[in-house]
């Protein structure tokens, strides 16, 4: 009899649930989407129960042409840096507060003031910003007294369906690196920042392996999450964490560049890596013991979905398709370094390595002669110049002799050598490049209920597609156009500030 792995990916946008056998076949997947309430400018929050609903309906969707029962185990991958309040029975008090809300900026300056940011960056590996579940929760406590009361524990995403589904409060160590409240060095809640941030350490949930065998399905809640009584339940992962096991970036050094909308390299090592400028941070793994030095930037896919739609609009209205095909085909056939002209990636600011807000994107050097392929071609050198500047930060503290990519942005032959000639690299690109972070979950899955028998059977389930490696005279003309890359947006600065304030 054939066992599958259930994996769960509770995304931002809806809940992603991929059904793969345990010898690493993608048997299907099915997708459930949910809303985000975006209001006050800059809040965002979500219903726990869309979550719930969401999983069950997806999971009766896979479940529909073969029996409960062959599902072996089940775990989860999740959006990290939320903040949902429960009580005692797991009720949600309030909606939860995702990722993208930003409304604690008071408490961010309040937190500033209790502990020296860069001794919080040395703790949990990341810096002070409202962004976390941390000063999310002192808004909950300064605004919403009445629920802080009542709050039993703060869970993430993935850890509420946990509880729904076993009954127990837990996180893992993946997720709690996500609330800026995990001591990296001694993988435990910091007292010290969350007394810095006047809140009870009694509010967060015991932290265990991503591997932990939770518990089973009882025969209670089967019926309403569609899965057989007795299925095991793992307990999962932040999905950026759980999309490093995905990518095969599951020892020291292997390194791996996601190319979504936004994009980030991330690499593994065993002690946490501080920049001296702040500008990386660290994640908790989901294998025991390694680390996940990381830097993310705002507009990689994004950028280059922008560039295509103004540049390419009629025949993108067309048929798509073509339309990539000709855009793919103009890229190829365009110069390295797009006939000397320079994009600046910075279409919504900039984190990592730039860290500021007022960041804008623009386009220098542009002649006459300029083609909408040189122009197009600028846009993915610019992305990858900039994913470059991240990877020199990395290289300080790993020795990084390869990358492995996913992601949309990494189709085609020539973005995958353009990477490879900036990063000076062999470029492997991955066999499925969307799946990463639910092939982690299931791998998860697997190890946790002893069906894999470890965390290299990543590499079964996401093999390696194809290899680029890098061409000596496309380095050449890298070399000098990521010098004026970096000169190019330090030149801008007080413009760009001027820019923010008009």
């Amino acid at each position: 009899m054939k066992r599958y792995l259930l994996a769960h990916d509770l995304g931002t946008t809806g809940n992603k649930a991929t059904l793969f056998s345990e010898d690493g076949e993608m048997h299907k997947s099915a997708v459930v989407d949910y809303p985000v309430n975006f209001f006050n400018g800059n809040w965002a929050e979500q219903s726990p129960h869309d979550w719930w609903n969401a999983v069950c309906t997806a999971t009766k969707k896979l479940l529909a042409d073969i029996q409960p029962s062959d599902v072996y185990a089940v775990s989860f991958s999740g959006q990290m840096m939320g903040c949902l309040c429960v009580d005692k029975d797991g009720t949600p008090l309030r909606d939860s507060i995702i990722w993208a809300d930003m409304r604690a900026a008071k408490q961010e300056e309040a937190l500033s003031e209790a502990i020296e940011p860069e001794r919080l960056y040395r703790l949990a590996g990341h810096k002070l910003s409202r962004s976390y579940s941390l000063e999310k929760l002192m808004w909950i406590r300064d605004n919403e007294p009445e629920v802080y009361e009542k709050t039993h524990k703060m869970l993430n995403a993935k850890d509420y369906i946990i509880q729904k589904l076993t009954g127990e409060f837990l996180t893992d160590y993946s997720d709690a690196s996500g609330t800026n409240a995990l001591d990296l060095n001694t993988m435990q809640w910091s007292d010290e920042i969350i007394n810095a941030a006047g809140l009870d350490i009694s509010l967060f949930p015991q932290i265990k392996p991503s591997t932990h065998l939770v518990g089973v399905v009882s025969q209670s809640i089967a019926d309403e999450c569609g899965l057989a009584p007795g299925t095991k339940i793992v307990l999962g992962g932040g999905d950026g964490s759980c999309a490093s096991v995905g990518a095969g970036s599951i020892a020291e050094g292997i390194t791996y560049n996601c190319l979504g909308s936004s994009s980030w390299i991330s690499t593994v090592s065993k002690k946490p890596y501080y920049d001296e400028q702040m500008r990386t941070v660290t994640w908790a793994h989901v294998i025991p013991d390694l680390l996940i030095p990381s830097g993310t930037m705002q507009t990689a896919g994004a950028a280059f979905g922008w560039a295509a739609e103004r540049m390419y609009k009629e025949e993108l209205a067309k048929d798509k398709d073509a339309a990539y095909a000709l855009i793919n085909e103009d890229v190829a056939n365009a110069s390295a370094g797009s006939n000397a002209l320079l994009f600046l990636p910075y279409l919504l600011g900039e984190r990592c390595p730039r860290w500021n807000g007022n960041a804008r994107g623009s386009f220098v050097g542009l002649k006459m002669e300029h083609t909408r392929g040189d122009m197009i071609r600028s846009v993915m050198e610019g992305v990858a110049m900039n994913l470059n500047i991240i990877l020199g930060i990395l290289k300080k503290a790993v020795d990084i002799n390869e990358m492995l990519v996913v992601g949309g942005l990494a189709q085609g032959d020539t973005n995958q050598q353009i990477l490879s000639d900036i990063y000076g690299m062999d470029i492997a690109r991955l066999k499925h490049l969307e799946e990463a972070t639910s092939i982690g979950a299931a791998v998860i899955a697997g190890v946790g209920s002893g069906v894999l028998p470890g965390f290299d059977s990543a590499n079964v389930f996401n093999s390696i597609h194809s290899r680029k490696q890098p061409i000596a005279s496309n380095k050449k003309v890298y070399y000098k156009m990521q010098e004026l890359f970096d000169i190019t947006y330090k030149s801008q600065l007080a413009i760009l500030d001027e820019l923010a304030r008009i």
